[in-house]
């Protein structure tokens, strides 16, 4: 935990809550309002299965949080991210080491991003030089917070994949325009085209990237806290323009096998015409043996 100095002036006194909304779960875990907090989001696979932790070492759930290292906690989210905080290298490492018999499909690439957090009482509750401050460690905070850096991961990672798909595609593109490059296979057209709807399953299926966070159902005043975040980390906007790449890519993968197995079809005409012109003639020839 890193000293802090004093909080921004401009932070807002609190609107008094309704007694009659549940209230906010504190989680106590010795953090106090002169520490800044490291948050940082891992992918670490497709999947998390996080049943058995639910019971045994639960301070909350939807999304989960369990404690981690000396003075920290993670949350644990089932579509492969892993959101810790307070947790130094050391500890940090051990923890993600130790869950590894529950990731399916462990991910070959190190994607993560960071976050730093400060706590004030009467903060106004939004990102400042770097630093998102919030009123306090609440459950339900951390975990719209792990939420935001959670789908800002999963698009980091997919928006390099749909990259890596523009390239690999283009020699198709290519082989339309110009007949004397090699054409594409069906298989590799038909891989593509279930890479993409892979792709938006997990985005718009599994992982949910345009839907607010389960705890702001219950807490509606957390609304605008997600909706800060959404909004620095362009959720909503790169979600859209990853959707219209991904419509792209379905779009030319189509064309493509559309016009090959037009070709295909051609090929199956010229054989057929082929193969009644040698019946014809076999049919003269016997004839003429006649």
């Amino acid at each position: 935990m890193v000293s802090l100095s004093t909080p921004p002036a401009d932070f807002n006194t609190p609107q008094s809550s309704n007694a009659s909304l549940p209230q906010l779960s504190p989680v106590p875990l010795g953090w106090s309002t002169e520490d800044r907090i490291v948050a940082r989001a891992h992918l670490v696979g497709e999947r998390l299965i996080v049943k058995t932790l639910e019971t045994k070492d639960a301070l909350s759930t939807n999304p989960l949080i369990v404690r981690a290292g000396k003075s920290g906690c993670a949350v644990l989210l089932r579509y492969g991210v892993v959101v810790v905080f307070n947790l130094n290298a050391i500890e940090e490492a051990a923890y993600l080491e130790s869950l590894k018999p529950l990731i399916k499909e462990p991910s070959s690439e190190d994607v993560f991003e960071d976050l730093l957090l400060a706590f004030h009482p009467t903060a106004k509750e939004r990102l400042e030089q770097d630093t998102l401050w919030l009123r306090d460690s609440s459950a339900e905070r951390l975990q719209i917070v792990a939420e935001a850096l959670a789908k800002s991961v999963v698009l980091d990672y997919y928006e390099q994949r749909v990259f890596d798909l523009f390239n690999q595609i283009k020699p198709f593109t290519t082989a339309i325009q110009n007949p004397k490059e090699r054409a594409p296979k069906e298989k590799e057209l038909l891989r593509y085209i279930g890479g993409t709807l892979l792709i938006q399953q997990k985005m718009l299926g599994i992982v949910e990237v345009g839907d607010k966070p389960d705890p702001i159902w219950d807490f509606p005043d957390l609304n605008r806290l997600y909706l800060r975040l959404e909004d620095e980390y362009e959720l909503r906007e790169r979600l859209l323009i990853l959707e219209q790449k991904l419509a792209l890519i379905s779009r030319s993968v189509e064309t493509a096998l559309s016009i090959l197995q037009q070709g295909s079809s051609h090929r199956v005409e010229w054989y057929i015409v082929i193969l009644i012109l040698v019946e014809i003639l076999l049919s003269v020839y016997e004839i003429w043996l006649q």
